[in-house]
């Protein structure tokens, strides 16, 4: 029995080390911590200007992580605030197969203002690479700092008109959000007022009219609308020429409001600063009213809490009082503020 044990020892050794091979097998599978590639930006400083936003103003540059075998490794580059050790960094995820991310003057003044970075003097940005594997296996590269500031790219032209008695000091604007050339608007006009000019300041200045065939002239005369009601007003600064169009309107009805009784609607003003909002200031008694598109119950909007849904419950006021409104059709919003 003893002399059976001893000779199957040689056996038994040699099956542990081939369970033990087996077990270094596995472990090359697994990751280890990895060595993250190395980040490089092709400039120091960006100087950003409005006729150069279409260029390429910075391009950024990495070579491979590695976490010990071949892994579908997720890259971003993360943007912060010099000093913030990345608390809250602005991440973009980068494209499969790339070695490099270039960014136009647009897009990084773009990152820049959505970053909140002041217009007036320039800023320590502090960019690196992040390589993951998963949402809580990740590292990160050596950090290259970029010193800039963004430029306001947002920019205004006015409409006055008989609207609004033809003043341009309070006329309507139409935005162009990166200032383009291309500027819009949505303004209503009163069937009996549809003549209008348009100004680049708020003053007569300068005007410009139609010229005929979609043109605008220095020396034109008044432009019109087709009719009375919204209209979506469209210039192209650089072409010099225009178009009107009719635009949605949205309105509230309810037994909120004075005098509507679920019947009677309130139009809401677009407001023309390129976020997509329209507001109202009125008086609100306390009761329950929805928004509406063009009049009709086809497209209604309710809730509650700041948040709207097609077709959702009627909002509640509990408190009689004036009331500024603001909500957003594209965002499915509503503020509602008690003046």
């Amino acid at each position: 029995m003893n002399t059976l044990s001893i000779k199957q020892l040689p056996i038994l050794f040699l099956g542990m080390l081939l369970l033990l091979a087996c077990e270094k097998d596995e472990v090359k599978t697994v990751a280890t911590e990895g060595v993250s590639g190395t980040l490089s930006g092709s400039a120091a400083s960006v100087a950003l200007s409005r006729d150069k936003l279409d260029e390429e103003a910075i391009t950024f540059s990495f070579t491979p992580s590695d976490f010990g075998y071949p892994a579908g490794i997720i890259y971003s580059l993360q943007f912060a605030l010099k000093g913030s050790d990345f608390a809250s960094p602005r991440e973009i995820v980068l494209e499969n197969g790339i070695s490099s991310s270039s960014y136009t003057g647009l897009a990084l003044n773009n990152l820049l203002l959505a970053m909140g970075l002041p217009l007036e003097t320039e800023s320590d940005l502090e960019i690196r690479l992040k390589s993951a594997l998963s949402p809580t296996m990740a590292i990160y590269s050596n950090v290259v700092t970029v010193r800039s500031k963004p430029i306001p790219l947002t920019s205004w032209i006015y409409v006055p008109g008989g609207y609004q008695g033809w003043n341009p000091a309070s006329a309507d604007s139409l935005v162009s959000l990166t200032g383009n050339g291309i500027y819009t608007g949505i303004i209503a006009f009163p069937a009996d007022n549809l003549e209008f000019k348009i100004t680049p300041a708020k003053s007569w200045d300068v005007n410009y009219g139609d010229a005929g065939d979609g043109k605008l002239s220095p020396t034109g005369g008044n432009f019109k609308a087709p009719a009375g009601g919204l209209m979506q007003l469209t210039v192209d600064m650089n072409s010099s020429t225009w178009t009107i169009e009719p635009a949605p309107v949205w309105s509230i009805i309810g037994n909120a409001i004075p005098g509507s009784e679920w019947v009677v609607d309130t139009d809401l003003k677009y407001v023309n600063d390129g976020a997509g909002n329209w507001s109202v200031t009125l008086d609100l008694s306390a009761g329950m009213f929805k928004f509406r598109r063009n009049h009709d119950w086809g497209t209604n909007l309710g809730g509650s809490g700041g948040m709207l849904t097609l077709g959702g419950s009627d909002i509640q006021i509990d408190a009689p009082g004036n009331y500024t409104l603001v909500m957003n059709p594209d965002e499915l919003t509503y503020q509602l503020t008690k003046n």
